[in-house]
């Protein structure tokens, strides 16, 4: 990588683009007349300031700044580069090429860091991106990693703390950090659905949501329960695998958001805000960043209070629901995004949330609540497979605290519902069940005959079914099926299916 050319050095970087680091390589050299620093290769304001942030930290830490002109070429230069992860091998290379630290060593590390005025070396955003490129491209990461740092097994990460430390050559300056599998132990979760008194019918519901990758609507006045639900659905998934670990790890390291539950096991639940934009639900902004889309990645993304969310908004997430992941365009390219979660959402029946309460009389009007019905009729809406109504549960049953059905219970019904599944999927080598097709073929594949079928065409027909209606109903009830490891599904199956759209079916959608 170093150049044996007098008067020019070149060491490996890289950049963020999505959520992966591309190699960049860093080539400085002398030329020009007027003393200064030249940056060229596409880079953005954050790293043109590189230039004074450098020069300063040179200063603080005892090294000479060349008072030449010093032209930095950042290569490949069609490759838009952002963020300060570029100041330490600017700094490195300049140092090197000036003689001023020895050269040996640089050649097989990837420098990535911010450096601070005084020189101190600090960590940026994405590290484990770059620790993943490293490993594929056989080089040692130096930098100012994380406290949580990841290490992964190909690949020595080295911390430095000060350039100032370089003055005695990088394998002197640079710290090794322990190298060990991320561990895969599962922590015990902290909720528990034995919390949840009262909501059997919505546990089974959530459960049936969770082992057929279904989206689930809640809908119920305050006090009934629905974000005590919600919060204990990442304890009946199956743990993350490794590779939606590592994608959902990279995802937050780029964000700059922490990953510490994720490194213990947990899948990530997030819970965005209604006021949210468009960029910060599915990402966007610039530089491109993830959304909250994408930072729920292997796990939950909870949308409370539906109706609030601007419709706008909402449509937002057709894509990562569809294709499980966000595609955004931009002039340089396009940005892809990993966005498979379990959406699961909840919402008052009305603007006062008390329609159809027993307790509390509504206030609102009739036009208020149309309207209102209408935000929950959209497109986005009309892709969630189970509506549920929640109800309060009876105070008696709070009183006495009789216990319901457990997170491992639960988990234990996912997690057969999911095996009998996949087993019964590689027959026809589909997992789901996509609502394009015809629906003779979702029938044959769900393998329902006789009674169910007829059962199923009843209710349909009753309620003036669509096509994506008909398969969405034959998803769940094959579904429940799987959970009772039954190779057909049986009429009870289908009627429990039908219960789960009941709030669709007799028109209060």
């Amino acid at each position: 990588m170093s150049s044996d050319r007098p008067g020019s050095f070149a060491v490996h970087a890289a950049c963020i683009r999505g959520v992966e680091a591309q190699p960049v390589t860093v080539e400085v050299s002398y030329g020009g007349s007027i003393p200064g620093i030249t940056i060229v290769g596409m880079a953005d304001s954050s790293v043109l300031e590189a230039r004074v942030r450098i020069r300063c930290a040179l200063v603080a830490c005892g090294f000479d700044v060349p008072r030449r002109a010093i032209i930095v070429n950042l290569s490949p230069g069609d490759l838009r580069k952002t963020g300060s992860g570029f100041d330490l091998p600017i700094a490195v290379a300049i140092l090197a090429m000036s003689g001023q630290i020895p050269r040996t060593g640089l050649d097989d590390r990837l420098f990535v860091g911010e450096v601070g005025l005084d020189g101190e070396v600090l960590p940026c955003k994405g590290e484990v991106a770059y620790t993943l490129l490293a490993r594929e491209a056989g080089l040692s990461l130096v930098g100012a990693l994380r406290p949580d740092h990841v290490p992964f097994d190909g690949v020595a990460s080295s911390y430095l703390d000060s350039i100032g430390a370089l003055r005695m050559g990088v394998d002197w300056a640079c710290k090794p950090y322990p190298v060990s599998p991320i561990s895969e132990s599962v922590v015990q979760p902290r909720l528990d659905y034995a919390d949840v008194v009262g909501q059997e019918v919505a546990k089974r519901a959530i459960a049936v949501a969770a082992a057929g990758g279904l989206g689930m609507l809640m809908i119920g006045p305050p006090g009934s329960g629905k974000s005590m639900l919600a919060k204990r659905m990442t304890t009946i998934l199956p743990p993350i695998d490794p590779v939606e670990r590592q994608e959902a790890l990279c995802i937050h390291s780029v964000a700059g958001d922490g990953y510490e539950g994720l490194l213990a096991g947990e899948r990530p639940f997030r819970r965005p805000h209604h006021s949210i934009t468009p960029a910060g639900l599915v990402g966007g902004g610039r530089p491109v960043r993830p959304g909250e889309a994408s930072l729920a990645h292997g796990g939950v993304l909870y949308l409370d209070e539906l109706g609030e969310f601007p419709t706008g908004v909402l449509q937002t997430l057709r894509q990562p629901i569809e294709e499980g992941c966000v595609r955004i365009a931009r002039v340089d390219g396009t940005y892809i995004f990993p966005s498979r979660f379990q959406l699961l959402a909840a919402s008052n029946p009305c603007p006062c949330g008390h329609l159809g309460d027993g307790e509390v009389a509504c206030r609102c009007t009739p036009s208020a609540i149309s309207k209102y019905r209408a935000k929950l009729a959209g497109p986005l809406v009309d892709r969630i497979d189970i509506v549920l109504d929640v109800s309060r549960p009876d105070p008696s049953l709070i009183i006495e605290g009789e216990e319901g059905l457990t997170s491992s219970e639960l988990l234990e019904m996912v997690e057969r519902g999911r095996a009998f599944g996949k087993d019964r999927a590689a027959k026809w080598g589909t997992s789901i069940l996509e609502g394009t097709e015809r629906f003779e073929r979702v029938i044959e594949q769900s393998g329902m005959k006789g009674d169910s079928s007829d059962v199923l065409l009843d209710i349909a027909a009753r309620n003036h079914l669509s096509a994506r209606g008909i398969v969405r109903l034959c998803r769940i009830a094959r579904t429940v099926a799987d959970i009772d490891q039954s190779p057909t599904i049986a009429v009870g199956h289908v009627l429990e299916a039908a219960m789960y759209q009941g709030r669709r079916n007799d028109g209060r959608m």
